[in-house]
């Protein structure tokens, strides 16, 4: 009995301690499974659970063992355990102190809010801002697509906002669970997208959808809070007492490891733009308006007529029009990464010039639609109704 035991002891030391991060984490095939169900996530929330109760029952099943062939077992016997025992600790260790994401992606230690200040080297970065209240502020992708969540409070308001890399996707929420203020800490992912844990319950929640998908509170939704993704140039010339967030001098080095992201020319498959339309990794505008998602082909979105306000200062944009969930709107996209969506209405006034020169009736802007750039195998998986826009429509 005594080999059985102590093989099934160390069975308990190394599987559940393996799955319970593997299965959140990019190993090779962890996240592939396209699928919309959970179970991957359920196993790895009840390992997470209750992993000291594994622990303490594989370290039950062989301490036995371990002591009766170290004090009576001949060399052979006594290297058949140690063995097993220093790859357990060694798993333990790598699986707890070195794979886990919150120890990968450290929180920011020492954050800086501070007024903008335009130079060659930031004034294209893109930035995911916020207003509130008259208080405007902006988060560089390449500073949170390190640590993925930054608390802040935001005219007068708490205001996390998060970013996925491996989705390329960023999201304002309100930290507010039942009435209560929360933090939470980077567990993990599901289907590459970044999991964050609140500190209370213990629950996990989805950063693309702001939905709470293990734990006590599983169902719930963090409240969204409208964000745009533009460059700093773009965002400070229409609130130019906006607030920056600084790089938290502890991660330089961390830093310099996202510093082609923006462009998407970063090498790394997990991070690296396909170029090519509707591949994994492709660049997508995601709406969701009035029940139904759709999909912009970012490359599709860039071949549009270039557009330039009355304004003879403005920037041309790309400009798609579509109707979706019933109402016109306007897909608008610049060079350097920034978009918005908005409903709109046709007027006949020709005021909007494109970049030929001839003239097109005016589109009037009305209220803005929440839009996501994002890479098209993450918009599809947490949207899986989505249909796609193509310019033959």
């Amino acid at each position: 009995m005594r080999p059985l035991l102590f093989l099934l002891g160390i069975l308990l030391l190394l599987v559940p301690e393996i799955l319970r991060v593997y299965y959140i984490m990019p190993f090779p095939g962890s996240q592939e499974d396209v699928a919309t169900d959970l179970r991957q996530v359920n196993i790895a929330y009840w390992l997470h659970t209750n992993i000291w109760w594994v622990r303490l029952i594989g370290l039950a099943l062989i301490i036995g063992p371990c002591l009766h062939y170290i004090r009576q077992g001949n060399w052979w016997k006594r290297v058949a355990v140690v063995v097993p025992v220093a790859l357990a600790a060694t798993v333990f260790y790598l699986f707890n102190f070195k794979f886990m994401a919150d120890k990968m992606f450290l929180p920011v230690e020492q954050k800086a809010i501070a007024p903008v200040m335009l130079n060659d080297s930031n004034a294209r970065d893109l930035v995911i801002a916020v207003e509130r209240n008259g208080d405007a502020r902006a988060y560089p992708i390449e500073l949170i697509g390190y640590h993925h969540q930054v608390l802040d409070t935001i005219g007068r308001e708490p205001i996390m906002v998060t970013y996925c890399t491996v989705c390329r996707t960023g999201r304002a929420f309100s930290p507010i669970v039942n009435g209560e203020p929360e933090t939470f800490r980077l567990v993990g992912m599901d289907h590459y997208n970044a999991m964050f844990e609140d500190s209370r319950t213990k629950s996990w929640w989805r950063q693309a959808t702001g939905e709470c998908i293990a734990g006590p509170l599983k169902g719930q939704l963090l409240a969204e809070v409208p964000s745009q993704q533009m460059t700093l140039a773009e965002w400070s010339s229409a609130h130019p007492n906006t607030l920056v967030l600084q790089p938290d001098p502890s991660f330089l080095d961390q830093y310099a490891g996202l510093e082609d992201y923006d462009e998407g020319t970063i090498a790394s498959s997990l991070e690296g733009r396909d170029t090519a339309s509707w591949q994994p990794k492709s660049w997508v505008v995601g709406v969701v308006h009035n029940g139904v998602a759709r999909a912009y082909d970012w490359n599709d979105l860039m071949e549009m007529p270039r557009y330039t306000m009355a304004d003879p200062s403005a920037s041309p944009e790309h400009l798609t029009l579509d109707t979706l969930g019933g109402d016109t709107i306007c897909v608008i996209v610049d060079d350097a990464g920034g978009f918005r969506v908005n409903r709109c209405t046709v007027q006949h006034e020709d005021v909007l010039n494109i970049g030929d020169g001839a003239s097109q009736n005016q589109y009037v802007r009305k209220e803005a639609i929440p839009a996501y750039q994002e890479f098209w195998h993450s918009w599809r998986t947490f949207h899986p109704n989505t249909t796609r826009y193509t310019t033959k429509q």
